[in-house]
C-alpha cells in the first residue's frame, strides 16, 4: 500500500513539473512552437526563405495570442475558448493563404487535414 501510495505522489509531481516548465501542456514556448510548426509547413508546401520568414512570424504571433487566450480562460468556459481559438485559426488560414501561392496553399490545406484526421493531440492546428 505504500509502494502505491509513493507511486501515486511521483506521478502528481511529475505532472505538476511538467506543467510548471514555460509553455508546459502546450507543447513549449510560442517561439518553439512558431518553429516547429513553421518547419512542418515548409516541409509540407515548399516554403521559399521570405515565405518562411512570413510563416514563422505568424505563427509567433499567433502563438502569443493563444499562451494569452489560454492563461486567461483557466479555469473558464471551454465553449468561448472554442469559439475563440477556432476564429483565430480561421484567421490565421486566410493570412497564411496570402502568403502562398495557390499550388502550396493546396497542399496547405491537405496538411492541414492531414493533421486533423490524426485525432486527439494532432488535430485542428495552430
Amino acid at each position: 500500500m505504500k509502494k502505491l501510495a509513493l507511486l501515486l505522489i511521483a506521478v502528481f509531481v511529475i505532472a505538476v513539473v511538467g506543467k510548471a516548465q514555460p509553455g508546459g501542456g502546450m507543447g513549449g514556448t510560442p517561439e518553439e512552437r512558431a518553429k516547429r510548426q513553421t518547419d512542418q509547413i515548409k516541409e509540407a508546401v515548399g516554403l521559399n526563405a521570405d515565405q518562411e520568414k512570413k510563416v514563422y512570424d505568424l505563427n509567433l504571433e499567433n502563438g502569443k495570442k493563444m499562451t494569452e487566450m489560454m492563461q486567461a480562460n483557466q479555469g473558464g468556459g471551454m465553449e468561448g475558448m472554442r469559439e475563440a481559438m477556432t476564429k483565430s485559426r480561421e484567421e490565421m488560414t486566410a493570412k497564411i493563404k496570402g502568403i502562398l501561392t495557390a499550388e502550396q496553399f493546396t497542399k496547405y490545406e491537405k496538411y492541414l487535414a492531414d493533421r486533423a484526421n490524426r485525432g486527439p493531440g494532432g488535430g485542428g492546428g495552430f
